[in-house]
């Protein structure tokens, strides 16, 4: 068997299991790397069914492993995700890290300034707000300041989970941030800040103004010394 089969069919053998097959799926379809705890949620499985195909998985090249120590208490958690060089099986989603790559070169040579990127995003947080209305997400019409706040707070925390942002909200009685624990934009942001960190600050904004309830006070880019997070109160 040549150098290139080997890996290829142990790969394949890997996969060859029903519950590895589904963890597989699973981690693909994620924007965010999961713990062995949310995996086994996903697919209604015991931890300890789970961690020994995610250990095998990682053995022959399907994930990637990262260690969390934000956790509290206790052993740190080991978070999983596709490998960056896993081979193309077919079940990844379609290429759009490469386009947004070009897209941003592209963007960046045409001298595209923050305040487009704003724009731009804002657009896009307006319309992931009405589709939240459209759902039959609460509305903060009519609802008391304490109310009207929370309500668009947790539907902000909720939008930007599904993102994969992994938000965490603190409040210190005055106003309330939400810190950006994981990006998935993170490589793109890192080559170019004023686009990306710009674009997902309109989309906060939009978001947060078309529900109403809160307004945006700060947004901490990459730029900042306490980057990653925005900083809202009631309106």
């Amino acid at each position: 068997m040549d150098d290139v089969a080997a890996p290829r069919l142990a790969l394949l053998k890997a996969l060859g299991d029903n519950t590895r097959y589904a963890i597989y799926l699973e981690l693909a379809r994620s924007p965010k790397p999961r713990s062995t705890a949310e995996v086994a949620e996903s697919l209604e499985l015991h931890p300890n069914t789970v961690r020994p195909h995610l250990e095998r998985m990682r053995e022959v090249g399907l994930l990637a492993v990262e260690t969390d120590n934000h956790g509290g208490v206790g052993r740190p958690q080991h978070l999983y995700s596709l490998a960056s060089d896993a081979p193309s099986l077919g079940l990844e989603p379609p290429p759009m890290p490469m386009l947004a790559r070009m897209l941003l070169s592209v963007a960046a040579a045409a001298g595209a300034a923050t305040d487009e990127a704003v724009a731009a995003g804002r657009e896009q947080g307006r319309a992931a707000a009405r589709a939240y209305l459209d759902v039959g997400g609460p509305s903060v019409v009519d609802a008391g300041e304490e109310e009207r706040v929370g309500t668009c707070l947790r539907a902000l925390a909720a939008e930007l989970a599904r993102l994969g942002f992994d938000p965490a909200v603190a409040s210190d009685g005055e106003g309330v941030t939400v810190a950006f624990t994981h990006c998935p934009f993170a490589d793109l942001a890192q080559a170019q800040p004023d686009i990306v960190c710009h674009l997902h600050r309109g989309l906060v904004e939009g978001f947060v103004h078309t529900l109403g309830g809160a307004g945006v006070d700060r947004f901490r880019t990459l730029l900042d010394r306490q980057p990653c997070q925005v900083e809202l109160s009631a309106v």
